[in-house]
């Protein structure tokens, strides 16, 4: 069995709602047993503030985070790709595990509907989480 944890790339169009919502929860449910990244295929210069404040209502901070280009390499060096909503932005290749979450988009909408689209992607982070790392 492997002893490096496995990588997880979250992504989604702006990487400033969804996928930043999955690494954070992954981050935290999974601690050292998983590497979390996630990107975006045309990233926004600043996360959503309504995402951030309902991660906040959770516990887990991630308003310092910032989001990134989706990168070949950052695909390549993944074990597990999520993707949100990208499309065919997302490169495919041989080997990774690949899951598309079909999830709303977090971006313009009211708390409410945020903190429900949260609830969905806390269920699957710990649906992926029990398939890829077990605790033990």
């Amino acid at each position: 069995m492997s002893t490096t944890p496995p990588v997880v790339l979250f992504v989604c169009v702006h990487n400033a709602g969804r996928s930043q919502i999955a690494a954070g929860y992954l981050q935290a449910l999974a601690g050292d047993r998983v590497e979390v990244r996630s990107a975006g295929s045309q990233p926004k210069d600043q996360i959503n503030p309504v995402a951030v404040q309902v991660m906040a209502e959770e516990g887990i901070d991630i308003a310092n985070n910032a989001p990134k280009v989706l990168t070949v390499q950052s695909v390549q060096e993944s074990d597990v790709v999520i993707t949100m909503g990208c499309g065919d932005a997302c490169p495919i290749y041989p080997g990774k595990r690949y899951e598309d979450w079909q999830l709303d988009d977090p971006a313009g909408q009211d708390v409410e509907t945020v903190r429900r689209i949260r609830d969905e992607i806390r269920g699957r982070v710990e649906t992926l989480l029990s398939e890829i790392a077990p605790a033990a």
